[in-house]
């Protein structure tokens, strides 16, 4: 039974992957998928994660949005989350820390990189 959870938001299917392989290489690390902000949070409805990763540029519910949403949220408030993005601005960044992410990566992402901050922010090795 894997240890940790981790929730993947990401619309792009291809990038989604991406991430997803890179976290495979984390052992006792259960990974779930979600293709939107909406999709995120109806996954969060039903179960607890210890970690979310998120992009911001989505459909329907964008990233800045549903991390909103998420520290506003009781269960999950607390649940670190790491934005990946295309978005290199300066002002995007600030916004997505102000908001409540706690690790902010631009695309494109090198797997060791992601994989050292979500053991980090996991508390691994």
């Amino acid at each position: 039974m894997a240890e940790h959870s981790c929730l993947v938001v990401e619309d792009s299917p291809m990038m989604r992957q991406l991430v997803v392989f890179a976290l495979a290489r984390i052992r006792d690390l259960t990974v779930l998928e979600a293709d939107d902000g909406v999709d995120a949070l109806r996954k969060l409805a039903s179960r607890r994660f210890d970690l979310i990763i998120t992009d911001i540029n989505m459909p329907i519910m964008d990233g800045l949005k549903l991390i909103k949403r998420i520290r506003g949220d009781e269960v999950h408030k607390d649940v670190p989350i790491i934005v990946i993005t295309t978005e290199g601005a300066n002002e995007d960044r600030q916004r997505a820390l102000a908001l409540g992410a706690n690790v902010y990566i631009t695309k494109p992402i090198q797997a060791p990189q992601v994989i050292a901050r979500v053991k980090e922010l996991l508390h691994l090795e």
